[in-house]
């Protein structure tokens, strides 16, 4: 591929988005948030009454995706990205999906020369000639405390024990899946991000992709 391609994986709450969008800004890359697709399809189906969809119902909605659902606070509610974790188990919507995510990277949008993609099965599955491959991860705990940070700040009364127990349940799910499982690509770049800060994470990656686009000049 002509672009270069940052491929980032790793389970919910690792910090994938926040060093993704860091990374896209100090390189000049497009960013796609590759999990908003599927949490777009999720909203798309709890606002249309379908909480509990057929493959088959999920997998209409990706085709027919609205793209506007991916600027939705909604998003980001537990309730949307716990049924994002179910349908994107199912291949049909998977498949559905992948072109949008391969030809963004193919082809970064207002002429970027690269792209950041994070996501699930970057690095194993849509770009697995990605120059650049990173996975995150970090202890239930860190992530469990994360996310009820994040949702605090936004005026909620989050259960930690409710979220720590979601996040268990979302990494079955993701890492058991018969289609595009949560695993790390052989060749990535493994980052335990339980015990640091955003700027170490920053400054690590960012090493990374410095030393593999000079290795690729």
């Amino acid at each position: 591929m002509s672009a270069f391609v940052v491929a980032i994986d790793g389970p919910a709450a690792a910090g994938k988005g926040t060093l993704a969008r860091r990374l896209a800004e100090e390189f000049g890359f497009a960013y796609l948030d590759t999990g908003s697709l599927y949490r777009a399809v999720a909203l798309d189906l709890i606002r249309s009454g379908h909480r509990t969809p057929s493959e088959n119902e999920a997998a209409m909605a990706a085709l027919d995706l609205d793209q506007d659902l991916l600027f939705s606070p909604d998003l980001r509610r537990e309730e949307t990205g716990n049924l994002a974790s179910v349908v994107a188990a199912m291949p049909a919507v998977r498949a559905a999906l992948d072109h949008f995510q391969r030809r963004f990277a193919a082809n970064p949008p207002h002429g970027a020369p690269g792209a950041v993609l994070d996501g699930r099965d970057i690095g194993t599955v849509i770009c697995p000639d990605a120059p650049v491959k990173l996975f995150l991860t970090a202890s239930v705990e860190a992530r469990a405390r994360r996310r009820f940070l994040e949702l605090q700040t936004k005026g909620e009364v989050p259960d930690l024990g409710r979220i720590s127990t979601e996040i268990r349940e979302r990494d079955e799910r993701d890492a058991g899946r018969a289609t595009a499982p949560l695993k790390p690509a052989a060749d990535a770049h493994l980052l335990d991000t339980s015990n640091l800060a955003i700027e170490e994470v920053f400054a690590k990656a960012k090493a990374i992709i410095e030393t593999a686009r000079q290795t690729r000049a």
